[in-house]
């Protein structure tokens, strides 16, 4: 039996593992700054290497986000399934949210740093974006709002607040759950008392 310091990792594996050196180094460099050689280098693997998983710097800069949207969109709609009223899915699904974002790891922190320039990378995001966004317009479709309340600028208006939490946030004060639950709070609160 093989000694398992030594032996290979799978395709899947070694995959994985460039993907969190480079968002790593998408974090803490740029993507422009990063290079494919100290992604390589990170991985303990000759630059050429990366050519067989991916096809460029973009195309690993895509795969971090669809990495990191799928592990989100994975962690919301599992939060989901216990919860039974509108609001308290909301909560949920916010409260999952701001877990994966601001605790959930480096995927999270490369995606929200930098899109792929390249128009049909980022079409693509868009596209998987788009597909995680309605989560959270099938919730807000849900709740008993006033008629005039304007559902899609609702959702806007959480998933910015939300997502720009990423830049002040600092471990130790509110948690991102406490912090999702004030978000739905003072929302609950306005949208009640103007019935």
């Amino acid at each position: 039996m093989a000694n398992s310091r030594t032996s290979k990792p799978t395709a899947a594996g070694r995959r994985s593992e460039i993907l969190t050196a480079a968002a790593q180094r998408f974090v803490d460099q740029g993507f422009a700054q990063s290079t494919l050689r100290e992604i390589a280098a990170d991985c303990d693997i000759r630059p050429a290497a990366i050519y067989y998983y991916f096809r460029s710097k973009t195309d690993i800069l895509t795969a971090v986000h669809e990495e990191g949207m799928r592990q989100i969109k994975n962690a919301v709609e599992q939060a989901l399934e216990p919860n039974d009223g509108p609001w308290q899915r909301l909560e949920a699904a916010a409260i999952a949210h701001l877990n994966a974002l601001l605790e959930g790891g480096v995927f999270f922190q490369a995606v929200m740093q930098e899109m792929p320039k390249e128009p049909t990378a980022a079409k693509h995001i868009v596209a998987l974006r788009n597909a995680y966004e309605n989560i959270f317009d099938d919730l807000f479709g849900a709740l008993d709002l006033p008629p005039d309340c304007d559902r899609r600028d609702l959702r806007l208006m959480l998933l910015g607040a939300m997502n720009w939490s990423h830049r002040w946030y600092q471990p130790g004060g509110k948690t991102p759950e406490q912090l999702a639950r004030n978000y739905i709070r003072f929302l609950r609160q306005q949208l009640e008392s103007t019935e």
